[in-house]
């Protein structure tokens, strides 16, 4: 990873971040927060999320998916001021891959803190993931892939996984434009006769990469963990923070995302991802997706992304500002003391009453209903320093959405009561 670019160290700072979704908004509000300061966003729409926003001055290309135009862009962007420090971020795997393949023509004019090409092809990979955390002793769901690729007769993995199972891309940056009806960011099949179906529709849409079938870990959404990390440039791991959540996203693109969490420590899950950063030589932000098995309480490793995450807002509400971090590390070539993020805030992009009818455990409710009396509650879209009258009824209706999203794709209710 580069240092900094020519001259980067003089001038204001000023971060610009391709995408235009929530966790687009989370960055731009986290520079604004620790340093005043205006994000480029530069997406091929903008999106609700950073739509009538006074923190973010907006970048439109012709075709957002198209990384010529995204990269030719940042370029014309890059010239235009020539007297700022200018950092890039992206915070989306397809996205993070455009920035790493062409960081040769991006670091001329960026700070760009970003993995290697050759470990994002390692660590991107669901498969190759739980290869190296087997390596390491860090446990996985167990793990079997199926290739796509354009070999005839195409044959079948052999599975023989207890159903339920879980099915998804191993790299989504592979998945990402393929389409077809049914599409979902996981699967869960019932039957061998549902994975049958699944194999089909991907041959039939063209896709060519290569899907994981694992063992389902039961357990509802309470048994998921989120891991942010930032890695510095000397291989220094200088922020860790965990989340425990309490309710995923359930429609079939956003299957997975977290919708409301509890951040606090866990010294041994950390230790875990501690030991997958520091053995592969990851540099900049990581998100680790975990779970904790019911049957034996111990720790599985889904996945990590090579990004700081869409939920990265959790973060900066527990205090540790993860700007800071990488602007004082890959910017000014300072070196940050490590924090481990102890603070505990309940993040929530859901309303507290439907938060609550889904989480059934009495003591996780009642954590949920001390911190929202404790005043202890983050939302990622309404910032104080960012709510003209649009952007509060954006917000406001972004609540209502939530609602009508949740009685469509998760209508199931257990109440605790408010």
């Amino acid at each position: 990873m580069s240092d900094v670019r020519p001259g980067a160290r003089s001038g204001p700072l000023q971060p610009v971040i391709l995408g235009a979704d929530i966790g687009v908004y989370a960055l731009a509000r986290s520079f604004h927060e620790a340093y005043g300061v205006t994000s480029v966003v530069v997406a091929g729409a903008a999106l609700g999320p950073v739509a009538h926003s006074r923190i973010v001055r907006h970048e439109i290309v012709a075709d957002g998916h198209d990384p010529r135009q995204l990269v030719d862009r940042l370029v014309s962007v890059a010239r235009s001021m020539p007297d700022r420090r200018l950092l890039l971020m992206a915070n989306s795997d397809w996205l993070v891959r455009v920035v790493v393949q062409h960081r040769a023509v991006l670091e001329q004019h960026y700070v760009v803190p970003f993995l290697s090409e050759q470990l994002l092809d390692r660590i991107s990979d669901k498969a190759t993931f739980a290869e190296i955390c087997t390596d390491l002793g860090i446990s996985v769901p167990r793990t079997l892939v199926q290739e796509f690729g354009s070999a005839e007769p195409w044959e079948a993995v052999a599975v023989d996984l207890e159903y339920p199972l879980i099915a998804k891309a191993a790299s989504s940056a592979d998945y990402q434009d393929v389409e077809f009806e049914g599409k979902k960011k996981v699967f869960e099949i019932a039957t061998p006769e549902e994975l049958d179906w699944l194999w089909g529709a991907l041959r039939d849409a063209g896709f060519r990469g290569r899907f994981v079938v694992q063992e389902l870990v039961p357990g509802d959404d309470t048994q998921m963990r989120s891991v942010t990390a930032y890695v510095d440039t000397h291989g220094e791991i200088t922020l860790l923070c965990a989340a425990h959540v309490l309710l995923e996203e359930h429609t079939p693109s956003g299957l997975g995302n977290p919708a409301a969490m509890i951040t606090y420590r866990d010294d041994p899950m950390l230790e875990q991802a501690r030991t997958f950063l520091a053995s592969t030589g990851y540099r900049g932000f990581a998100n680790f997706d975990v779970k904790v098995d019911p049957r034996t309480g111990k720790f599985r490793f889904f996945e990590v992304n090579p990004r700081i995450g869409r939920n990265n807002y959790y973060v900066t509400a527990a205090g540790a500002n993860p700007m800071r971090f990488v602007v004082e590390d890959a910017v000014e070539g300072r070196s940050i003391p490590p924090v481990v993020v102890d603070k505990e805030i309940l993040y929530s992009v859901v309303p507290h009453r439907l938060l609550l009818r889904y989480v059934r455990d009495r003591g996780l409710a009642a954590r949920v209903r001390r911190l929202i009396r404790a005043k202890a509650v983050a939302r990622p879209l309404a910032y104080p320093g960012d709510l003209s009258p649009r952007r509060r009824l954006y917000v406001a209706m972004a609540l209502v959405n939530q609602v009508r999203k949740f009685r469509r794709y998760y209508p199931e209710v257990t109440s605790t009561g408010f």
